[in-house]
């Protein structure tokens, strides 16, 4: 193992409402995981629901922080031979699931009842180091991604991953009208992957920066939160952990449409109206998480069609501030803590 230090900065979230500033024992791995010296981290929405307590605590204090890119700096000893030290990996949301389930076995890890999470359940990337099991870390071998920024790599770790699953759990025909509610880090990816599949995408959010980033990047419109889009649509997906849009978005699809709800946490729907929202054979889909197999899917494809990331760059020491700047909407795009 490279020689370490024996401390390393991080913040945790001692209780709810709180990040602070600290100094940990750098971890050392079990025998199934590597030890990451992290190079950039994502700063994702769920961690604000995990600092705010919308998610229970599943581990206090917790480092928080699950779109990580680093580089592998030690191994346990079960770690096969063939990923070395040096190698530079995504670390994501998703660590560990019992492979033995009936989800597991039927291609359906994200629903695995004993999953765990990186940031929730283990400590994450807001530090100089942590660990993660070998077999749910991607390779992000510096050649076949040169294309990127190791700060542009580190949303697509959760942000565009959930993103990509949202857009499959939308069933969006070919060359059909897309609509997204809120455009943020996840959701600005996902329109550039619908785009180049062919699709028309129609953006509604709240700010202003947001809309014009939206049309920049290929959107055939951007309104307000609230509006209509110009056209019935084929899907949408709603990105902003806001409830009262529920309605919103299925009262915007057209027969057979379906709404994918993305986030991890959302706040009380209003009561739905069948025969306004729901006939007509509309559908309402929510998103859990994401499986090995969607990562690897959403990486491929951007390794081979490079997509724009907006990104504004904290350094660790300023992660409190990052977190304040998306809480209070100040982020166009993706925030991300560099080492």
């Amino acid at each position: 193992m490279t020689t370490l230090p024996a401390t390393m900065r991080a913040w945790v979230v001692p209780s709810r409402g709180r990040l602070e500033a600290v100094e940990l024992p750098v971890p050392t791995p079990a025998p199934d995981e590597f030890l990451v010296r992290v190079r950039a981290c994502g700063v994702c929405r769920t961690d604000l629901h995990v600092r705010d307590g919308d998610l229970p605590p599943h581990k206090s204090p917790v480092v928080p922080g699950h779109e990580v890119v680093g580089e592998v700096v030690g191994r346990g000893d079960a770690v096969p031979t063939d990923l070395p030290l040096g190698l530079r990996v995504g670390v994501p949301w998703l660590r560990h699931t019992d492979e033995v389930c009936r989800y597991c076995t039927r291609g359906q890890e994200n629903l695995c009842p004993h999953s765990r999470y990186t940031g929730w359940d283990a400590d994450g990337g807001y530090a100089e180091y942590l660990t993660v099991p070998a077999t749910y870390a991607y390779p992000l071998p510096e050649d076949r991604f040169a294309a990127y920024a190791e700060e542009e790599l580190a949303p697509l770790l959760c942000a565009g991953i959930i993103g990509y699953r949202a857009l499959r759990r939308a069933d969006l025909p070919p060359g059909g009208r897309l609509g997204i509610y809120g455009f943020g880090g996840s959701a600005h990816l996902t329109a550039q992957v619908a785009i180049a599949q062919g699709a028309t995408v129609h953006v509604m959010t709240r700010s202003p920066a947001a809309q014009k980033l939206a049309l920049e990047l290929g959107a055939a419109s951007a309104t307000g939160g609230y509006d209509a889009p110009p056209e019935p649509l084929d899907s949408a997906i709603l990105f902003a952990p806001a409830g009262d849009l529920v309605p919103v978005a299925l009262s915007a699809l057209d027969s057979g449409g379906t709404l994918s709800i993305a986030g991890i946490y959302l706040s009380a729907i209003p009561a739905l109206d069948y025969e306004r929202h729901l006939f007509r054979e509309r559908t309402v889909r929510s998103v859990t998480a994401n499986t090995r197999d969607d990562g690897r899917a959403f990486l491929n494809a951007v390794a081979e069609h490079r997509i724009r990331i907006a990104v504004t760059t904290y350094p660790l020491d300023r992660a409190d501030h990052a977190l304040d700047d998306l809480a209070a909407d100040r982020v166009n795009g993706v925030a991300v803590l560099v080492a």
